[in-house]
């Protein structure tokens, strides 16, 4: 089964105080509870996911997609580019108070799942009308 399409919606001032506005958190979850069980098309015991949901889906959802204020989406991001960054994190030559602690104790093969998952995830961004 293909991974569907996630239809990002567009930036709307219509969060209050940091949070996400219920339509938006009701998208999020349905999401999220439509495509874990289909998973980029990976076996649910693939290593990226699992780690995904260990490690990172606190912060970053569990499909890659944030519901947090200020934290960045992981879903379809180049498989390179989540490589260095969690590299970067992990050696400490990228600073962040949070993500320092979470990457320290990544190994080289969990790095590289992790960004093989994250990048497998499939989005589509759609301008305002």
């Amino acid at each position: 089964m293909p991974f569907p399409v996630i239809p990002m919606p567009h930036h709307t001032h219509s969060t209050i105080h940091g949070t996400i506005h219920g339509t938006t958190r009701r998208l999020l979850a349905i999401v999220g509870a439509l495509l874990l069980p289909a998973g980029a098309g990976a076996a649910p015991d693939d290593p990226g996911r699992v780690k995904a949901r260990q490690v990172c889906s606190v912060c970053h959802g569990l499909v890659g997609i944030a519901a947090a204020p200020n934290t960045p989406h992981l879903a379809g991001q180049p498989e390179t580019y989540l490589t260095a960054q969690l590299r970067a994190f992990r050696s400490g030559s990228r600073r962040h108070e949070v993500m320092n602690v979470i990457a320290s104790p990544l190994s080289d093969e969990e790095i590289a799942a992790l960004a093989r998952w994250f990048a497998s995830i499939r989005i589509e961004a759609q301008s305002p009308q």
